[in-house]
């Protein structure tokens, strides 16, 4: 059978090596020839931040980073940008952070260098989010993407154990909606393989030892790969449902995909072949749910979003804007029944396997 598909490939920098992040980031500013540059990061990134940003020159620190970017917060930054005139954004920390830096580049187009900090892959995507009277809109435009993007192991040595699987199931996530979003293609598929392939080895060394270098490299190696195969397939079932979960109800990030990954995964899998084999393959089994359920068990996953704060009254809600959002071309056709069924088993943490068909 011939292979046809359009695939398209975002242009940025990458910068990877640990202990190197002052370094490579004194060197892209001034590779930009950057004169005013604002720094991004939250309250209690803004330490780690100032070390990686010593050796250049900082006309703003702004630190009022809130999750999900709240369209009030976005305007505030973007004021001061403004204000001060920055030519260049750089972003010290997770998807909240990024967010931010992306928010401000939508509408000045200023471009920005990501410092990640995190596995959540948004430094490597050109999909923004914004947060408005309880409603999260994304969307996708070049401007957003960070022109580069500099990971260092180093910088994560500091992330919670707990917080560190969160992030890097955010990240899986980002591989197994990528196999079947709407413009999945061959390359998405086989960048989304080797980031499964990658987090499923370093999430249960960050476990074993949180200090371990070669756990947290596979793991920004992974959620880097996880990020860019999902920027070109597009958003499929899972990103629709948890940023509905996020943006109304205003639920943790991480937690939230790394809870309702279990059962996107076993809602679609029968139902799309080809992806299946390729995700067993990439954890190393015959079944791709027994897979993700192996490294969910051993890396201690969060397992039920009523631990978040979210309760049964709020489906309704979820299962109405996710029928109007769920791509049309999920391996799986979505109903109120079956979506109420999802929702309610990822509330109360119950076993995925009810929900293959």
């Amino acid at each position: 059978m011939s292979l046809k598909f359009t695939h398209t490939t975002l242009g940025q920098r990458v910068l990877f090596g640990n202990g190197q992040a002052t370094e490579n980031l004194a060197a892209e500013v001034a590779r930009l020839e950057a004169k005013t540059v604002m720094v991004i990061a939250g309250e209690r990134g803004m330490e780690l931040a100032t070390a990686v940003a010593k050796d250049i020159d900082v006309a703003v620190w702004h630190d009022e980073v809130v999750m999900h970017v709240p369209v009030d917060v976005a305007e505030r930054a973007r004021t001061v940008s403004a204000d001060n005139g920055v030519d260049l954004l750089v972003s010290v920390g997770g998807g909240s952070t990024t967010g931010l830096a992306k928010a401000i580049s939508l509408t000045t187009g200023i471009p920005s260098i990501a410092v990640a900090t995190t596995y959540a892959g948004s430094e490597a995507t050109d999909v923004w989010g914004l947060t408005e009277n309880d409603v999260k809109t994304t969307g996708s435009d070049v401007k957003v993407l960070p022109v580069a993007v500099i990971y260092d192991s180093e910088l994560t040595l500091s992330l919670p154990v707990e917080l560190s699987i969160a992030s890097g199931l955010n990240g899986l996530a980002h591989c197994v909606d990528s196999l079947w979003a709407p413009n999945a293609d061959p390359i998405n598929a086989a960048m989304a393989a080797e980031g499964i392939r990658a987090l499923n080895e370093g999430l249960p060394l960050i476990v074993e030892d949180s200090q371990d270098i070669h756990g947290r490299d596979l793991a920004l190696y992974g959620a880097y790969l996880a990020a860019v195969s999902f920027a070109s397939a597009g958003s499929g079932m899972h990103h629709k449902l948890c940023h509905i979960l996020g943006g109304t109800f205003n639920l943790p990030h991480a937690q939230t995909h790394a809870t309702v990954l279990p059962y996107v995964l076993a809602f679609n899998v029968d139902h799309a072949p080809e992806a299946a084999a390729r995700m067993a393959a990439a954890f190393g089994v015959d079944d791709a749910v027994g897979g993700l359920n192996q490294l969910r068990a051993r890396v201690n996953a969060p397992k039920a979003l009523k631990d978040y704060g979210f309760t049964a009254e709020g489906i309704p809600a979820v299962v109405e804007q996710a029928l109007a959002t769920i791509p049309d071309s999920n391996p799986r056709p979505v109903t109120e029944e079956n979506l109420t069924q999802l929702l309610t088993a990822a509330l109360n943490g119950d076993d995925p396997a009810t929900l293959r068909r």
